[in-house]
């Protein structure tokens, strides 16, 4: 990244960053990171930067009823919210903003009242920016592989100041408001925030160099600012057809261009000069991987990474204890008095202003209540459909799960089913209590092939992690006799295969998943066991293994 290029997206968040919505900065931790962090507060920036992280809550947000000012004062007391008056918010671990959360900063980034500072640690694919808070960010900064300069370039505060003064003088030719439409329609950008939010960034740079109106060197450098990471990647070439050989011009026609036509290719051009900056601006490799996360996250339907929770429901009642309120949690309001009731001589003797209150009820005496938290148990057994013995594994299997079925529904846990086999896998049964839905799924399933082992373990570890994420505990069951033999791209490549086999199930013991490898083999296959190992998984030898057998080892694995 050039020094210039980190001075100008800077320079733009400090002349006025509720226009251009904020700054996306996409950085893993750092020296450099680090130092770009303490510059922040450094700009003179028009408000004040607030930090706030992706468990926040809608009370510290919004503001609301103040417990413990309320008891000590005697009257009602509000809290204000970071909402409340207009600042720079900082979002940290921005790849793990919630849904909930990431809904909540887009509405009020809408108001037009607050600048966002996202500071994005992603490291894997999927993982990044909420998309509806991607959109709203007018700029840019990706840091991870940038040389830091030796000296961090920060804007001059005077010319800062300066443009602010001058921006509202700014004007914007309509020339430069249709070739920002344009390049944003040759860059596949269909967000109408896109362009507004890039003339935004332009009038700011033109307000920096004391213009007052944009011109084409301030649309090129807000292009790479604003448009370069939504931009998708550049098709790949084709042959061009050949063109039919054009008729000789008539004698009698005017050979001089068209003045309307010289325009229009006057425009294409200036187009064109935004598209190759945006592009320009990032590296294709990265573009391509931008583009990957957010269809990745429209895939899974959330927005990254962060949204797994302890458990799905609630259990049992526990002892509340003293505490505070926070958001979701409740006053056990009998404890509270019973801790209350001895202290009340005392206290009006101590407090005489506070003797005509019915009660007097301190912070102290404040008592939550609690529940245990509990999370459903789901097994995902992932079965290999391949080969000449597929038939009777798949018969097992599918009795084996109809019968810890049978006996689930009291325990509340949960099935999933998922088979390989030829070239992919296929998850035939979402986790579920139904014994007559499973029973519907489960009948016709087609057995023989090849062997996806990569395929498989990579559904598997994907259904795990939505299951997860919805508040379950998840164990992930291999049942198979074989070595893989076609890789995730569906090629037959058994070293390929292998090795990206030993990657997933390192990813597996990675995110601590519980797993089970069963071999069903007449043999046992050290393959297998050190598939098991890799994966940090329990491994059984189990030849000849009847349903009743397989549900016996399958229902252990879930009491563990």
């Amino acid at each position: 990244m050039e020094a210039g290029f980190l001075k100008s997206a800077l320079a733009v968040l400090a002349v006025d960053p509720v226009a251009v919505g904020g700054l996306w900065l996409r950085a893993r931790a750092g020296p450099f990171r680090q130092r770009v962090l303490e510059s922040l507060s450094l700009l003179p920036l028009p408000l004040p930067l607030q930090r706030l992280s992706p468990q926040i809550g809608d009370e510290a947000l919004y503001g609301g009823l103040d417990a413990v000012g309320s008891l000590q004062a005697g009257r009602p007391v509000l809290r204000r919210g970071m909402l409340d008056r207009p600042s720079v918010l900082v979002l940290t671990m921005a790849e793990r903003c919630p849904p909930a959360l990431a809904a909540r900063l887009s509405q009020t980034l809408d108001q037009h009242h607050h600048g966002l500072i996202a500071l994005d640690e992603a490291a894997e694919a999927g993982e990044g920016l909420p998309p509806a808070l991607a959109d709203r960010l007018g700029l840019f900064l990706d840091l991870d592989g940038a040389r830091a300069p030796d000296a961090l370039p920060l804007p001059d505060g005077a010319t800062v100041l300066a443009a602010r003064a001058l921006l509202p003088s700014v004007r914007l030719p309509h020339e430069a408001v249709a070739e920002v439409v344009r390049a944003c329609a040759d860059l596949s950008i269909d967000s109408p925030r896109a362009p507004i939010l890039t003339l935004a960034v332009a009038r700011a740079l033109a307000a920096l160099a004391g213009r007052s109106a944009v011109e084409m060197e301030d649309l090129r450098q807000a292009a790479a600012l604003a448009l370069s990471h939504r931009a998708t990647p550049a098709p790949e070439p084709s042959e061009p057809p050949d063109s039919p050989p054009q008729p000789p011009p008539d004698q009698g026609q005017d050979d001089r261009a068209d003045p309307a036509e010289g325009d229009t290719q006057g425009e294409s051009l200036s187009a064109d000069l935004l598209v190759e900056a945006a592009r320009t601006a990032l590296p294709e490799s990265l573009l391509r991987e931008l583009a990957e996360g957010r269809a990745a996250r429209a895939a899974k339907g959330s927005s990254g990474s962060g949204a797994e929770r302890a458990g799905n429901r609630r259990g049992r009642p526990l002892p509340s204890r003293k505490g505070r309120p926070r958001e979701g949690s409740r006053i056990d309001l009998i404890a509270t008095l019973r801790a209350a009731a001895p202290w009340q001589t005392l206290r009006r003797a101590e407090q005489p202003q506070r003797a005509g209150q019915a009660l007097l009820v301190d912070p102290t005496d404040l008592h939550i209540r609690r529940a245990k938290v509990m999370s459903d148990r789901v097994l995902i057994c992932a079965v290999d459909a391949s080969g000449s013995a597929a038939v009777a594994r798949l018969a097992e299997a599918k009795g084996a799960v109809e019968l810890l079925l049978a006996r689930a529904y009291s325990r509340r846990d949960h099935v999933a089913l998922l088979t390989f086999r030829g070239r992919k896998a296929d998850l035939l049964l979402p986790p579920t209590r139904s014994l007559v839905q499973t029973k519907n799924r489960l009948r016709g399933v087609p057995g023989g092939g090849a062997t996806p082992l990569p395929g498989g373990l990579k559904l598997a570890l994907e259904t795990a992690t939505l299951a997860r994420a919805r508040g379950m505990t998840p164990t992930i069951a291999l049942l198979t006799d074989g070595k893989g033999n076609i890789a995730l791209d569906g090629t037959p490549d058994r070293a390929l295969a292998e090795a990206e086999a030993d990657t997933l199930a390192l990813s597996i013991r990675r995110a601590g998943l519980s797993a089970l490898v069963l071999d069903l083999g007449m043999r046992a296959q050290p393959r297998l066991s050190d598939l098991a190992r890799r994966m940090g998984a329990r491994y059984l030898v189990l030849p000849r293994a009847d349903a009743g057998r397989l549900a016996q080892a399958l229902g252990a694995s879930l009491e563990d």
